[in-house]
């Protein structure tokens, strides 16, 4: 009985299924946690109107671009598409992109899993996968966001593509192409990942036709990801009139924002990626490396540093403020600290440290599965406004920049501040682009009161709404 639960505990696998049915715990729930409800809820705006607009994945389109199409730029909406592929078959639901991207983000642990065991050792492959499954990837892998989702896809582009180098075999250099495009297309970030390619190419022993014909196809994934960022979402943006991609800004000016922030940049590296703990095994771990001179690891941390502190300035001030830009660095934090434990003498200490990361990681991310009673009124907001509108009428919302509340209410329009919502020349022009109504959300900090202007057609304790083309007392 002690050995099979040894074998058990000892087997990846396990780990990765217990994990992953933990985080099917509120796998329904809609976009409402207060971590990046914002960007889940683009995604799923995305997925909707390939479902109910048009399926054209080279258009992925918004529903808060005022009069305009909503056609814009965004990553490649891959993740996006893959909820409209299931929703053809079963109907559109916002938890299906959770689901696809917790399913992805398993596979592309145990694929992280196959790699460290490849060129270390089963136990601090074990370890290693154990602290990614229990590091930031424990909530965002379950969220409708592309970033566990495409660094498992690069971590597989690693695994097929190493095969190839190792093995000469065109079948593994083809799924080496099509996983890493897809990463790279799914968020340019992952290219971290992909980066440790420069190794083997550099300094391998492998033969020269193999690099070349490699080194060929990683160029054109690159170019084919350079062109959508590069070519065709500026080109959208020129067509269609709105602006929603984040493009970075220059390195020189983004390391100085970084510098600026210390602690917000930081911050993101040893407490958002692996916690307190896990952080203090990972710089004791870099201590240990650079002491022991393990030269495949100095090159490893080398490359993934580099790489990855170029993409910390291109980001810049975002980096400072969103927990999930450091996705990409994980998987190599996460392996330095299963090699760190693996090479403890004693027993006993590795579980305990192990799952005193696990526990801490965990820990701190348990609200994410949870939806706050004070925000489920706005699962309301489609069934309010289908009883006062039409599914066309354009609507404004005084949501700031947040999607999130135009997504729930299913309808096109505009989301502004408080501050625009006072603003008579405001409210005329968007009426005058055909705006229909005004949701207010009377939550807001800020009181609005336009009874005297516009019609109140639906009002109660969260929500007053006004009628913009129903004039009670004066014009605007």
């Amino acid at each position: 009985m002690k050995t099979t639960l040894q074998n058990l505990l000892s087997d990846v696998r396990f780990w990765i299924v217990l994990f992953f049915i933990i985080r099917l715990y509120g796998i329904t729930d809609p976009p409402l946690e207060a971590a990046h409800n914002w960007r889940q809820a683009c995604g799923c705006m995305v997925a909707r109107n390939f479902v109910e607009v048009d399926a054209n994945i080279l258009y992925p389109r918004v529903d808060m671009a005022g009069d305009k199409t909503g056609i814009t730029g965004t990553e490649f909406p891959a993740l996006n598409y893959v909820i409209y592929l299931v929703s053809t078959v079963f109907g559109y639901t916002h938890w299906y992109g959770r689901l696809i991207n917790l399913i992805i983000s398993s596979i592309g642990t145990y694929f992280f899993f196959l790699l460290v065991k490849k060129y270390f050792n089963p136990r601090a492959a074990l370890f290693s996968t154990i602290v990614l499954l229990g590091s930031i990837w424990f909530a965002y892998s379950r969220k409708t966001m592309p970033d566990t989702f495409s660094v498992s896809l690069a971590l597989m582009g690693l695994y097929y593509g190493m095969n190839y180098l190792e093995r000469h075999q065109f079948k593994w250099l083809l799924l080496f192409f099509l996983t890493s495009t897809l990463a790279l297309l799914s968020k340019i970030p992952s290219g971290v990942i992909l980066s440790l390619f420069l190794i083997p190419i550099v300094g391998g022993i492998y033969p020269l036709r193999s690099k070349v014909l490699f080194s060929i196809t990683g160029v054109l994934a690159l170019t084919i990801a350079g062109a959508w960022y590069f070519q065709w979402i500026p080109y959208l943006v020129q067509q269609y009139g709105y602006w929603h991609y984040f493009m970075g800004t220059g390195l020189g000016e983004g390391a100085r924002t970084l510098l600026a922030n210390p602690f917000n940049t930081s911050e993101k590296i040893f407490f958002d990626a692996v916690k307190f703990i896990g952080f203090a095994v990972f710089l004791f771990g870099m201590y240990r490396i650079i002491k022991s001179k393990d030269k495949f690891l100095i090159y490893i941390s080398a490359v993934t540093i580099l790489i990855f502190g170029l993409f910390m300035a291109k980001a810049g001030y975002n980096f400072t403020v969103h927990s999930y830009y450091v996705i990409p660095l994980v998987p190599f934090m996460a392996l330095i600290i299963g090699w760190t434990i693996s090479n403890m003498t004693n027993k006993t200490f590795q579980i305990l440290l192990l799952l005193a990361i696990a526990v801490e990681g965990i820990g701190n991310h348990q609200h994410d599965f949870r939806i706050k009673e004070t925000e489920l009124y706005k699962m309301d907001l489609e069934a309010i406004a289908d009883s006062i509108s039409n599914r066309g009428d354009l609507i404004a919302i005084n949501a700031g920049e947040n999607p999130q509340q135009m997504y729930l209410a299913h309808r096109k329009g505009w989301i502004m501040s408080n501050e625009y919502f006072q603003d008579e020349e405001t409210l005329n022009k968007i009426r005058e682009k055909g705006c229909a109504f005004l949701f207010i959300n009377l939550t807001e900090p800020d009181e609005i009161s336009y009874e005297l202007l516009f019609k109140i057609v639906y009002e109660d304790e969260h929500y007053r709404i006004l009628d913009l083309n129903a004039q009670q007392a004066r014009a605007l």
